[in-house]
């Protein structure tokens, strides 16, 4: 497994090495993406503590978009919020932070314990941060797009996913074949899966793939029916850049099929009640 820095970027978040072109060619062909940043203890995790000292982060974004083709972002899909250097912080919720190719930010914070938030933040004593909205702060389920000032940003990607099949919403052959997935995924090979428009019920309306990893997987032998069970995927309303907004996402669970079909279950974020649907999508499907 071999990454590379593909796209920096300077604290003004002007481009300093790579460029965007070669990071949206990347994650479009499935590449995984981590993001590198630098900031101080005292300026962004415990203003005017006395920490002075320099921390490096790394952080993978098991969730991609490539939006009308060009642009690229990340989520954050398994994080739990932390209080460095000790431990978690105090509530449990999801961390769904989103960082777009420009350094834009966004966080969406679905509180595990159902309650809404006692507090709306304003980030005064934090000078590298800019908040552009916040959205339902009431509510168990908060989120606001910023951007924060970090010291440098890099943009690495493990570009050795391989697609192998490309399908219709109908299951129609596209290119690549069902017996090329089916033979990878017997030999052991992990299944990625770019599935298109995923999140146009969210309204937008732009152009868009979304990529992740799956688990389980289920071959019908007879059917020549493939079937995949996905990682924990984070949706919301595609757009240049990608932004949180109130009711424009959602995250849960799905289950994709060669056929097209996409089984969907997922959680109201306000409520964390499971929603059952259905739809249909062109999905690629990538192995390694």
């Amino acid at each position: 497994m071999a990454w590379r820095c593909v796209y920096t970027l300077d604290a003004a978040r002007r481009p300093l090495s790579g460029s965007a072109a070669d990071l949206a060619a990347a994650v479009g062909r499935a590449a995984d993406l981590r993001i590198y940043t630098e900031f101080r203890h005292d300026e962004h995790i415990e203003p005017g503590s006395p920490c002075r000292e320099l921390v490096r982060e790394v952080s993978d974004f098991r969730v991609t978009y490539l939006v009308e083709r060009a642009w690229t972002a990340g989520i954050m899909s398994l994080r739990q919020p932390v209080a460095l250097p000790d431990g978690f912080g105090p509530r449990p919720s999801m961390s769904f932070f989103l960082y777009n190719q420009d350094g834009t930010q966004a966080v969406a914070r679905p509180h595990l314990d159902g309650l809404g938030t006692q507090t709306w933040p304003t980030f005064a004593d934090m000078p590298r941060f800019h908040l552009d909205g916040y959205h339902d702060p009431e509510t168990a389920a908060p989120s606001y797009n910023f951007v924060y000032d970090f010291d440098t940003y890099g943009f690495h990607v493990c570009d050795d996913w391989r697609e192998v099949l490309h399908h219709s919403d109908t299951g129609e052959v596209i290119s690549g074949s069902i017996d090329a997935l089916a033979g990878a995924f017997a030999r052991g090979y992990d299944v990625k899966v770019g599935i298109d428009g995923l999140c146009l019920d969210l309204g937008g309306g732009a152009e868009h793939m979304v990529f992740v990893q799956t688990g389980p997987g289920y071959y019908y032998t007879d059917r020549k029916l493939f079937i995949a069970e996905t990682h924990p995927v984070v949706r919301a309303r595609p757009a240049v850049p990608m932004r949180y907004g109130s009711r424009a996402w959602d995250f849960g669970w799905l289950i994709v099929r060669t056929d097209g079909k996409v089984a969907r279950l997922l959680v109201d974020p306000y409520t964390l009640r499971f929603v059952r649907s259905e739809a249909r999508h062109p999905v690629r499907w990538f192995v390694k």
